[in-house]
Formats: C-alpha cells, structure tokens, sequence
C-alpha cells in the first residue's frame, strides 16, 4: 500500500522565519507526519530574511524558468531547496527577486505593510500549484499555514479544477488569528481572478466591510483547523456555521497527534 501523499503550505517555519505560532507548526508538523508513515512535501516563499548560505537553499534548476502572471505581468518564478536540519525532509522556497528579496517580510522598517502584499501573495499561491504540477507529485491532501496561502483553496476548486494531479486532493486550511486583509489593495478581486475566474467565484474572500481571507479560504476547503485559541468574532461565527469537518484549537502537547487523526479521518472519508 502506497504512502498518503501531504503538501505542507506555509507562509512561516522554523527556522527559516521566526514570526507567530505558524512557525513553530510548521516545522514540527511536517516531520511528525512524515515519521507517522506518509510522503511529505513543503513549500514556502524565500523571503529576503532567509539566509540562503546559513541554511544552504540552492536552486533547483529543473523546477526554475517558469513565469506567473500577475495583473497581467509576468514574474520569474526561482526554486530552491534546503535539508531541514534534524530531518530527513526537504523544504522547496519560491523566489522572485521582485516580492522576496527585500528583508522584512511583510512589513516595511517602520511596521507598515508592503503595498504589494496582494501581488505577492498571488505569485506564492500559484507559483506553488504550479510547482506542485511541475514535480509531478499527487498530493492526497493539501494543508495550507497562514493568510499568504488563502488563495490556494479557491485555485484548487476553481482555476485548477480540471488538473488531474489534483483530482483527489483534500484540502485544509488553518484559520489562525493573524491576517493582512485590512491592507490589501481595493484591486485584490481583480487581481486575484487568475486563470479566467469570474468575479462571483470570489465573492466569498469579501463582505461589507472588506476583504475577508479567511473566509474565502475556508469556504473552498473541505476541512478547517483553529490554528489559533481566539479569533475575531465574525471569523468564527463564519467558521462554525460551515457544514464541514472543523478541528477545533489544540494546545502544544496535543496538536500533532490529533492533526494526524484529523488527516487519517479524512483522507480515510
């Protein structure tokens, strides 16, 4: 019997960024599942802060020379790859010099947020459906870490819905309490309707005071995680009145565990 196959998303991990409980999720969770018996892939940006010869990324050439479109330009997209120290696990970076080689990683010196969070956003999460194509690797589940990868839950039912690579992939997303939408610009919509979108698929990542991430994100997902123990109360009145599978805030001693059986669960459904 093959190994189930998990794609880690995520927009923070140890030790490659130190920001939020993201981080620390992120870098335990990945090796737990893959020491639990399954297949393990992890993708993430190479934000500037990321020391590429103190962690040892290099290029993966073969990944490389692809081009997104985002609001009709194109950007490069760069592959790399490091060992994650203590593992028998590779993390694969998503680079453009453009949205990831200044050294903060979402807001400027003087705690501003970089106005084209939107557009790097959109590069990451289709940068990372299209390297997941590239590998050739059918992941059974998709796991998606922070508000940079709330896209992807939307791309994967919509813009990429026809991929065979992706036709029998569960997705998850985390709901934590840190999100950028306030910031994001008045054009996100238009933006990040890639790939033919119409403009009602996504009306879902908007209400009346604006845009709303996380609930875009968890409407197009087909099982949600409290990453966080409080969230904002419009977030979580959406949460809970999804009819779907929803694992709510573990603590430190218990969350690997049962985001193992919360994926078994699924996967076995």
């Amino acid at each position: 019997m093959s190994k189930k196959r998990v794609l880690i998303v995520t927009q923070e991990m140890e030790p490659y960024t130190t920001l939020s409980a993201i981080s620390a999720i992120a870098r335990k969770l990945p090796q737990y599942v893959q020491e639990h018996g399954m297949e393990i892939r992890v993708l993430m940006p190479r934000f500037g802060v990321i020391n590429e010869r103190r962690h040892r990324l290099h290029e993966v050439v073969r990944l490389s020379g692809m081009n997104i479109i985002v609001d009709e330009d194109d950007y490069p997209l760069i592959i790399k790859v490091a060992s994650l120290p203590g593992t028998r696990m590779q993390v694969y970076f998503l680079d453009n010099e453009e949205f990831f080689k200044r050294k903060q990683v979402f807001e400027d010196a003087d705690g501003k947020p970089f106005e084209d969070n939107a557009d790097r956003m959109i590069f990451f999460c289709k940068g990372v459906l299209e390297t997941v194509k590239k590998f050739g690797w059918a992941p059974d589940l998709i796991h998606c870490h922070g508000w940079m990868t709330s896209l992807i839950p939307l791309y994967l039912q919509k813009a990429y819905q026809n991929e065979p690579i992706f036709q029998n992939s569960k997705i998850v997303y985390s709901v934590y309490e840190e999100t950028m939408e306030k910031e994001l610009s008045e054009r996100f919509s238009q933006k990040a309707s890639i790939n033919n979108l119409e403009p009602d698929d996504l009306k879902a990542y908007q209400n009346e005071d604006g845009i709303t991430l996380h609930q875009g994100a968890s409407e197009y997902s087909h099982a949600l995680i409290l990453g966080s123990d409080t969230l904002g109360e419009a977030v979580q009145s959406k949460v809970d009145a999804f009819d779907k599978p929803v694992l709510n805030f573990q603590d430190e001693e218990n969350y690997l565990p049962a985001y193992l059986e919360f994926y078994r669960e699924l996967l076995d459904s």
